[in-house]
């Protein structure tokens, strides 16, 4: 009996001990740690803006505040078309603009005329903000709002009395409409503007007029849940990215100074030892502008366009806000939709296969030797797992062995970021006949090499066949936490050679036939009535000036679709559209007959509409 007490006591000791050590070992956070608020927010990786006021009807980005109230009529406005939307587009939340910089109010707001409630629109008895916040909920995405600090209608903009009614309006927006996931301050204040007849410049301080502090105050208090984004005087919870281009430094860090002034490589690129978390956020467009204008039709990014804003937003420890304007009728527009539908179905394509899975992880490097903190944790699917080293080992190696010759081309790394950032340079390798071979970003704009990862990092790679592939830390702030590793295939986009095609999202291929001959072989014979072509973006090299575009089932007979001249193509590069009578068609032969400069024709997307897609 005595023998057995002592076998539970000693028993009951190693455990006690065990849990201490445990307790203990686990590693100490490094650093201006995310919030809840903030680390919730950072899991969305994609939502959308929508735009749409009175600038939709006049045709400028920023109403000067005079515009007529009659404008307001939209003739078959649908918020629920606009959630399915961005939600098919792989949204996870929508931002309104329920006030530009105009001071037109899509809300009946109670402290002004200059809104919907003044307007032929369902007779002043409409609420978009209203009807939007519903049609999110309905749809399963979040909703925030962006407020203009900066009111040219206003007629007290730029005195004291005009921040009370900022903020009550702001108020409304907090208390009437139920969960907001963001708050959005615009950075632009002051000016010139109609100010209720005045006709005059106001210029303000942005950093003290709007009273910053209590503003936040107030936000918190009545939504606890929201982040804040502001570009103008108190840092908020999130920060600007210096651009509207859809991209963030490779090297971001999700730090930054609370108190002082912000450069533009600060918001490109953060602060390694910034004393607050001020994450992120990269916002851009679908088109060139931000409000819908009809002649921008032609002008809505490129699918490639967009993959590459995804790899240098969300795959650079950021999230992207994308924009979706409303056309007058009060519906997105057909060609927005569609592509932000192909977007999202692209993402899936590329990321819908881990290889990793398949791998082993090994390390010599882990925390004590530990299980808790094994290399394995890298890829087992969980997000509250990750391997760690022990403390003061700021340079280790992990190794994934394939169980056969694996075909990649994207790798993903993601840091545990509830106990901080903390990786500063990292290395990728595979092993190729015996040799190791060191890979780069192919996205790669500064050649700083593979920097900060943060919560998530992608980085694109060279289409490469391996058994075994090596990530190194190179340097980190404290011992790194790694919650996950990941390697995909994605579709080649630089396509060299008729047997390495580029698949794109519609299920054909694009190959060259030689420096100035292009085909694209549709999936199934097809009743074409257009090809879309767009040429580079960042060069005039291979824009294509004069073509020929001809179809064919049989690869031998070939029926000329269209011969000409892409007009001002070089000064104004956007997409050009040759339409053609119906004609069946298993290929596509696009010939270059003139160029604006270089050997080789170059393309930033190509598309054929088919008759059912042109209906």
């Amino acid at each position: 009996m005595k023998s057995l007490y002592v076998t539970i006591l000693l028993t009951f000791i190693a455990w006690h001990s065990a849990c201490a050590q445990a307790k203990n070992d686990t590693p100490q956070p490094c650093g201006p740690l995310p919030s809840a608020n903030q680390l919730r927010w950072q899991e969305m990786e994609m939502y959308a803006f929508i735009h749409y006021s009175l600038n939709t009807y006049t045709g400028q980005e920023w109403g000067y505040g005079n515009e007529k109230l009659e404008l307001f009529n939209p003739s078959d406005l649908d918020c629920r078309q606009w959630a399915r939307v961005c939600k098919q587009a792989g949204m996870r939340g929508i931002i309104f603009t329920a006030k530009h910089h105009c001071g037109f109010c899509m809300w009946p707001s109670a402290y002004t005329d200059y809104s919907v409630k003044n307007t032929p629109w369902k007779n002043g008895q409409g609420d978009v903000v209203r009807e939007l916040a519903d049609a999110c909920r309905k749809e399963g995405l979040k909703f925030a709002v962006y407020l203009s600090p900066w009111d040219r209608n206003h007629p007290q903009y730029g005195k004291p009395e005009y921040i009370t009614y900022f903020r009550n309006q702001l108020r409304e927006l907090l208390t009437l409409y139920g969960d907001i996931f963001e708050v959005w301050f615009d950075g632009a204040n002051g000016g010139d503007g109609w100010y209720g007849g005045a006709n005059e410049t106001r210029r303000i301080d942005a950093k003290t007029y709007y009273q910053w502090t209590e503003t936040f105050n107030m936000i918190r208090k009545l939504q606890p849940h929201c982040v804040i984004w502001n570009d103008g005087g108190d840092r908020g919870d999130l920060r600007w990215v210096g651009n509207e281009a859809g991209s963030v430094g490779e090297t971001n860090w999700s730090l930054l100074n609370r108190q002082g002034s912000v450069s533009g490589s600060m918001l490109r690129n953060g602060l390694e030892d910034g004393d607050s978390w001020v994450a992120a956020e990269t916002n851009t467009s679908i088109r060139p502008g931000w409000f819908y204008h009809e002649t921008e039709n032609e002008n809505v990014k490129s699918l490639s366009h967009l993959m590459d804003i995804y790899y240098k937003s969300v795959g650079r420890n950021s999230t992207l806000l994308l924009n979706f304007p409303v056309a007058p009728n009060g519906r997105i527009h057909p060609i927005d939709s569609l592509r932000g539908i192909a977007f999202s179905r692209m993402i899936s394509e590329v990321f819908s296969t881990d290889l990793a899975r398949k791998a082993k992880a090994t390390t010599s490097n882990v925390r004590g030797g530990s299980n808790r903190y094994a290399a394995r944790h890298v890829i087992d699917g969980k997000t509250d797992t990750y391997w760690a080293t022990d403390d003061g080992v700021t340079h280790a190696t992990l190794m994934l062995t394939f169980p056969k010759p694996t075909t990649f081309n994207r790798f993903l790394a993601e840091e545990y970021i509830p106990s901080g950032q903390r990786v500063k340079r990292f290395a990728l390798d595979v092993l190729v006949n015996g040799q190791w071979m060191p890979l780069t970003d192919n996205l790669s704009e500064v050649g700083d090499g593979l920097t900060t990862i943060g919560h998530r990092r992608i980085v694109c790679l060279p289409t490469v066949t391996t058994t075994q592939l090596r990530f190194t830390i190179l340097d980190a702030k404290a011992s790194p936490l790694i919650s996950r590793i990941g390697v995909f295939m994605a579709p080649d986009i630089t396509p060299d050679t008729p047997d390495s095609g580029e698949k794109r999202s519609a299920g054909y291929y694009i190959f060259f036939g030689a420096n100035r001959l292009m085909f694209i072989t549709l999936p199934r014979q097809q009743t074409v009535t257009a090809v879309r072509y767009l040429p580079p973006q960042k060069s005039s090299d291979g824009i294509v000036t004069h073509y020929r575009i001809s179809a064919s089932t049989d690869w031998t007979n070939w029926h000329v679709l269209g011969e000409g001249e892409f007009a001002n193509i070089v000064n104004n590069p956007i997409w050009q559209t040759v339409n053609c009578q119906q004609t069946k068609a298993s290929v596509i032969r696009f010939e270059a007959l003139g160029m604006a400069s270089g050997e080789r024709m170059g393309y930033g997307d190509i598309e054929v509409v088919s008759e059912c897609e042109s209906k």
